[in-house]
């Protein structure tokens, strides 16, 4: 198995990646996507751009709008902002979720085409690494979405670090990449508990390894993603 990485923020025209892409953020989309299916949402249908999510919610009967804008604060007018700790003990049983947010949705859509699509986050690493295996792929790609000018994207990288040992055959300390996610640029601003819109019960959850035992196939349906 051949394995690379691309940095969403690093280049203008980004190289395409056909095969296995696994796009990975950690704080905070594919945790979210991950408490919402856990908590009972149908699908996870990940939109570009606030106002085509609007679009898609009018036409989705009983959806719940879930986004954030550039930064981690709440898209205007969603029902929740991209915060894992607000969907862990909401009713979302029977509803679809149209997610929106400006790394990790951003990610999937440029995406879109590879062969094979994966959302990850540190809570489904370890499945994550099952499912590629299961399917075969002889070429893995990683896209992190975190690293920015102003953070290290760590977290993501460390998520990539860790589902690369696993899918290698290795048996990694998965807490150690805990510590990894908790110690990045942006974790840091989580744990300090001054920013109102990163707080740190959703730092808890984003740092939780394997807490899922399923993987996020994002599939292509129609124009649209769906991840169930």
């Amino acid at each position: 198995m051949q394995f690379s990485r691309i940095f969403l923020n690093r280049l203008q025209n980004l190289p395409t990646a056909t095969d296995t892409v696994v796009v990975i953020d950690v704080l905070r989309s594919f945790t979210t996507a991950a408490i919402a299916l856990d908590r009972g949402a149908t699908a996870i249908y990940p939109v570009d751009g606030l106002a085509a999510a609007r679009r898609l919610v009018d036409r989705l009967p009983e959806a719940v709008s879930v986004g954030a804008v550039v930064g981690g604060d709440p898209a205007p007018g969603f029902d929740f902002g991209n915060s894992p700790s607000q969907l862990v003990d909401a009713d979302l049983a029977g509803k679809p979720v149209v997610l929106s947010t400006a790394a990790g949705v951003r990610g999937l859509q440029r995406f879109r085409q590879a062969r094979r699509l994966f959302a990850a986050g540190l809570v489904g690493a370890r499945a994550t690494a099952a499912a590629i295996t299961a399917t075969g792929a002889r070429e893995v790609c990683f896209v992190v979405t975190g690293e920015w000018l102003d953070r290290d994207g760590d977290e993501d990288i460390a998520c990539a670090d860790y589902i690369e040992a696993l899918l290698r055959g290795g048996q990694p300390d998965p807490e150690w990449f805990a510590v990894r996610v908790r110690q990045s640029d942006f974790g840091r601003r989580f744990a300090a508990g001054t920013w109102p819109n990163l707080p740190p019960a959703d730092l808890d959850l984003c740092a939780q390894p394997d807490r899922f035992d399923f993987a996020l196939t994002v599939r292509r349906e129609g124009d649209q993603l769906v991840i169930r």
